[in-house]
């Protein structure tokens, strides 16, 4: 009879992501993760295979998480302007409260693995893709509703903010001072008026 896990898979990711997340990929040894998501080596082979899988699958879970979170989050919103403003108002939140400082894990992987990993580079291609999509289909619901101009290039205003967003995290990891992250966010969302 088959033995059965005595583990959840998600939590596993949850809490790999979390390693991964504070150490970066390559600071994460198989014995930092055993220890971590307390499951022993040869269930973390057996479900997973090798670190390197454990890491692409917790990539994919993070962001379809946030892509959820994300989309959830915005079209909940009473209008664009708003949306984003607390969107960025978390970022902000998020970034100057981390007492770990950990910036964005896709951000941080992108800039450790995607210059010589082009697995890795199509993942985050991938995310980039997405999370623009959701971006301008945000902002072609203000066009619908009249709170954006019809005239803006709605892909270049997602390009901005997605960039922007990201920047953010990189900027919110040495960046204490969330009211001048505020006002230069401020000074960036005058592009949808």
């Amino acid at each position: 009879m088959p033995r059965t896990k005595a583990f959840n898979e998600q939590d596993v990711l949850e809490k790999a992501i979390d390693l991964f997340w504070k150490k970066g990929y390559h600071a994460t040894s198989m014995q930092d993760l055993v220890e971590h998501l307390g499951i022993n080596r040869a269930s973390l082979y057996s479900t997973f295979g090798n670190k390197e899988t454990l890491f692409e699958r917790a990539i994919l879970h993070y962001r379809a998480t946030s892509q959820r979170g994300l989309r959830s989050f915005l079209f909940s919103q009473p209008d664009v302007r708003t949306g984003l403003t607390e969107l960025f108002r978390r970022a902000i939140d998020e970034s100057v409260s981390d007492p770990d400082r950990k910036g964005c894990f896709v951000v941080n992987t992108v800039t450790e693995l995607a210059p010589h990993d082009q697995k890795i580079k199509k993942m985050a291609d991938e995310n980039q893709q997405c999370f623009l999509d959701i971006l301008t289909t945000y902002l072609q619901a203000g066009v619908d509703r009249g709170e954006i101009s019809s005239d803006k290039d709605l892909p270049a205003i997602a390009m901005l903010l997605f960039t922007l967003y990201n920047g953010l995290k990189v900027v919110g990891k040495v960046e204490l001072d969330g009211a001048r992250l505020e006002r230069a966010i401020q000074v960036a969302l005058r592009a949808i008026n």
